[in-house]
């Protein structure tokens, strides 16, 4: 018997085509539409297509992510379903499918996909992804694994995967561990389980908790104005293992004095966040403070994390831990 997976198709490039009246590329796309272009999907799954919506990417908020989690979660409850799809632009797939990961609890298999190539273009990679999405929600191996970005024939955690090249159709990538495991002719190749994974029960989502980068030089003026334009928490992309200016060292630790949670990321795309440098600034200083530091995750997974922690009304320790596991495994060894 064929597994049955759920596709729920929300946009992106996928769905797109080069439409002369808007004079550029253009979610226009049917879930059907798309499906027929796949080969040979119904000797590997009988599909069930929901149509969400045909958004592109920048244009799915977290509000969105509610909703799709809302869905997602509900075909996870049907003992019929073996796996979901989710179709997505890939310029905020990332997050959609790391919101997924931290909301939906289900041992099925999650997948999320996107293209980089719309259907006007003659190497569409739309209909591979899909195809392949579909094998790895039907292959046990994959169960267990959370929420997962299959494009390109790479298998990859959404905690980890990142869009790492604006083009090129193997854009996804986990920079820090690799591949969870690949599509190879047609076979679901699974080599390890993602390193960490939470899960919070939402309903709803704080409105404001904003994202900043470091540079050289910066004031506090951003991070002054966040919290008096009610900034529930804040997240951080700092210099380097965590070090920031001496201003925003400042600004960061009155607003912990005033408990908002503030999460502190690398702004560099590969390595942890860690506490070594004492001087003024330095991450030594900010955790002793109370800033939260956030190991590998990057700035709009951070972010994604910290909505659905203060969402789930966790304390401010409770939001410690599941930012700082890998200060838990070291202190456990």
């Amino acid at each position: 018997m064929l597994p049955t997976i759920a596709i729920v198709f929300t946009g992106g490039t996928i769905a797109s085509t080069l439409d002369e009246g808007f004079g550029g590329v253009v979610p226009s796309l049917t879930g059907g539409q798309i499906l027929a272009h796949v080969p040979g999907l119904d000797a590997v799954a009988t599909v069930i297509a929901h149509e969400y919506g045909a958004f592109p990417g920048p244009h799915i908020t977290p509000q969105h992510m509610l909703e799709i989690s809302t869905v997602v979660g509900g075909y996870a409850t049907r003992s019929d379903i073996s796996g979901i799809v989710v179709t997505h632009g890939t310029d905020t797939l990332e997050e959609t499918a790391y919101f997924l990961d931290c909301t939906v609890n289900t041992h099925k298999p999650v997948v999320v996909i996107g293209a980089m190539r719309n259907s006007s273009e003659p190497d569409w990679d739309g209909p591979r992804n899909i195809r392949d999405a579909v094998l790895v929600c039907g292959n046990s191996s994959a169960c267990g694994k959370g929420v997962m970005v299959v494009l390109g024939g790479e298998v990859l955690a959404a905690s980890e995967a990142t869009k790492a090249d604006t083009e090129d159709i193997n854009t996804f990538t986990s920079m820090n561990f690799g591949p969870l495991g690949r599509v190879v002719n047609n076979q679901v190749l699974m080599h390890r389980s993602p390193l960490h994974r939470d899960h919070f029960s939402v309903d709803h989502l704080p409105e404001f908790v904003p994202l900043l980068k470091c540079y050289a030089g910066m004031d506090r003026w951003f991070i002054d104005e966040a919290v008096r334009h009610g900034a529930r928490g804040i997240v951080i992309e700092a210099f380097g293992v965590g070090n920031v200016t001496p201003l925003v060292a400042q600004a960061l630790t009155d607003a912990v004095a005033q408990g908002i949670p503030v999460v502190l990321v690398s702004r560099c795309p590969i390595g942890r966040v860690e506490h070594v440098y004492a001087y003024e600034g330095a991450g030594k200083q900010l955790y002793r403070k109370g800033v939260i530091f956030a190991d590998y995750l990057n700035g709009p997974k951070a972010r994604i994390k910290l909505m659905c922690a203060l969402a789930a009304n966790k304390t401010m320790n409770q939001i410690r831990e599941s930012f700082e596991w890998v200060n838990r495994m070291e202190s456990a060894d």
